[in-house]
């Protein structure tokens, strides 16, 4: 078995049932695929399906994958905004890349005394002269209903035409926008200065977000205009009212003029803490930086943040101009800290810990991927301890043995028969000192006519070396290890058969009782202590073996006898027993049938009868001698 390979596959299956980005990583940490899912669990899962139900390509970037990191976000939405900017930052292979690298659109309040809404792909230097950009949509056909429905509403131009600061008049008749009222023609001085920019304002708010500032605005002036019997300006404004909600569910935006912010997460546990760095940048989402801390006893997690502000931002990252914060610091702290942070910056530098708003949603956000954080790191560490409990009795069964390498793949084989009627051989394994129960396998052993335990634990083994020397896949890889159940004779045969096969892999014999070792090549068995961490797990394995190969036999007699007990009622043929041994499997599960539900196998009522009562004439199996 391929630990590393198997620990990825359990950390595939813990990851978190939410909205996110992850990267999947090669072996040298380097990001060869970005994606977002709306829930990574079942997303990165996927990957690791039956590699027959993946595409080409998909198998091949599985096949270079040895790690992989995930993100939480609030939503999709999210999600698919960081996974473009991941893309564009890592330039993965196997993400498909458009080569003129088009970008999410914005819309745009330019920086002119009567501001136009235009639609752009990029953020240009404009908006440090006022310039105000919405987005990115990640949903083009959205963002163009947007900026119809704020045309609408609010009546702001989208023309290039040049309109002085006055409001002088520039044409002698409006366009057809202001007949249909999608604009209050500045162009031809149809409104003043302070109204547009009322106007502007407007749209700005709720383009922001701010919605608790817009309404309560908007329904004051419609009062007013009422109260003035302006009955068509206060309708106008009822509909803007009524049309807000609806555009605020279809778009949903950043505002890149907020400029910069560090939103942080932490959490802790005993020792480990783990921070979380979401970075904003221009109003985006741009990436994350994560951070493990170790803790001195009985310290707080306002502690533990101070000190990682100081270390943070004082060994040279970035300093934007607003940190964010999950808990509440001391205040001569925080003044202390925002003075030195300012003085590095060289503007001013302001920490804030939100309640409510964007701001909040963006620490939560922060938060909770710092909680999965420190989750990941407190597994992966009770991973190493089991996997260093479970590599000392390796390592002494590699000295013991004189074997070349651990023995990381042990395969455990045992016959179970009574008298030599229906043997069934099992093979269990154990990978890294763990049973690894999918490739177990059982077999049926057939063509002896008198018992022969050595005879049919060397076909098992026959069996099972046969099959992955055709490549079965079922059957692949090989021990590293043979462990036989029994003693000279049962090693001696599957010796015989690695010989005839062309295989050499280390196998040895382990007898009941004494719990004697018996090795090739050793006249005289070894005999380990009990105290021995590698006697007690050869133990597991021949234990395991046996327990599994009584198991096999037990299910092989019952179904044997209860096609037994079938052939004897008249008016039940092949077709009929096939269909009940299908229904019920058991003995036992048949005997709990009603007549009914024999009927609904598909035996006629005379038929389900009689088996009913030859049924109930059958004693148990647990109150036979």
């Amino acid at each position: 078995m391929n630990a590393p390979r198997e620990a990825l596959r359990t950390r595939v299956r813990e990851l978190p049932d939410e909205p996110g980005v992850y990267l999947l990583k090669d072996a040298r940490g380097r990001v060869i695929y970005v994606g977002k899912a709306a829930s990574l669990r079942n997303r990165v899962r996927s990957y690791f399906q039956s590699p027959k139900a993946l595409d080409p390509k998909a198998r091949a970037l599985v096949n270079e994958v040895a790690d992989v990191e995930v993100i939480v976000t609030a939503d999709e939405h999210e999600a698919l905004l960081l996974e473009d900017t991941l893309v564009k930052r890592h330039q993965p292979r196997y993400n498909v890349r458009l080569r003129d690298d088009k970008r999410y659109p914005y819309l745009k309040l330019t920086a002119e005394p009567f501001p136009r809404l235009v639609l752009t792909r990029r953020v240009e230097g404009d908006a440090q002269r006022g310039a105000r950009y919405f987005g990115p949509y990640t949903n083009a056909r959205a963002m163009r209903e947007a900026r119809r429905v704020l045309q609408k509403l609010f009546r702001i131009r989208t023309c290039s035409l040049k309109i002085p600061p006055d409001g002088a008049s520039v044409r002698k008749r409006p366009c057809l926008d202001y007949h249909l009222g999608l604009c209050d023609a500045p162009c031809v001085g149809a409104v003043s200065v302070e109204e547009y920019r009322r106007l502007v304002d407007e749209a700005t708010l709720f383009l922001q977000g701010r919605h608790r500032e817009l309404l309560p605005q908007l329904r004051r002036e419609m009062e007013a205009a009422s109260r003035r019997l302006e009955f068509e300006r206060a309708a106008r404004i009822r509909d803007r009212l009524q049309a807000l909600e609806q555009l605020q569910r279809s778009c949903k935006t950043r505002d890149p003029a907020r400029g910069d912010q560090d939103a942080l997460g932490i959490a802790a546990q005993g020792d480990l803490g783990a921070v979380e760095v979401l970075q904003i940048r221009n109003g985006v989402w741009v990436g994350r930086e994560r951070f493990s801390l170790a803790l001195p006893p009985e310290s707080s997690l306002e502690e533990a943040l101070l000190a990682f502000l100081k270390q943070r931002y004082g060994s040279g990252a970035s300093i934007p101009k607003e940190i964010l914060l999950p808990r509440e610091i001391p205040p001569e702290e925080r003044e202390g800290v925002e003075g030195w942070l300012s003085a590095r910056r060289g503007s001013r530098v302001h920490l804030k810990t939100p309640k409510r708003g964007p701001k909040a949603r963006l620490v939560q956000t922060a938060q909770r991927n710092a909680q999965l954080a420190l989750e990941e790191e407190l597994r992966r560490r009770r991973l190493q301890r089991e996997l260093q409990a479970h590599q000392e009795p390796l390592r002494e069964l590699r000295r013991v043995l004189g074997l070349p390498e651990v023995p990381r793949r042990i395969e455990g084989f045992d016959v179970s028969t009574i008298q030599g009627r229906e043997p069934v051989a099992s093979m269990v394994v154990f990978a890294d000192g763990a049973p690894e129960k999918g490739a177990y396998r059982r077999f049926g052993i057939r063509g002896f006519e008198k018992p022969d335990d050595v005879a049919m634990l060397a076909e098992a083994v026959r069996r099972r070396l046969e099959r992955a020397l055709e490549v079965d896949e079922k059957f692949l890889p090989l021990p590293d290890l043979l462990l036989l159940d029994g003693g000279k004779g049962q090693l001696h045969a599957a010796l015989q058969v690695l010989k005839e096969l062309g295989l050499e892999i280390p196998t040895v014999a382990l007898a009941k009782e004494e719990e004697l070792l018996h090795l090739p090549g050793r006249p005289r068995p070894l005999r380990l202590p009990g105290s021995s961490p590698a006697l007690r797990l050869l133990q597991r394995v021949r234990d395991e073996a046996h327990r599994f190969a009584l198991t096999a036999h037990r299910a092989r007699r019952t179904r044997r006898g209860l096609q037994s007990l079938l052939d004897e009622i008249p008016g039940i043929g092949p077709r009929r027993k096939r269909a009940l041994l299908r229904r019920f499997g058991s003995l036992k599960q048949l005997r709990e049938a009603s007549v009914e539900e024999l009927r609904e196998a598909g035996l006629p009522r005379a038929v389900a009868e009689r088996l009913h009562q030859a049924l109930r004439e059958v004693a148990p199996p647990s109150s036979r001698a």
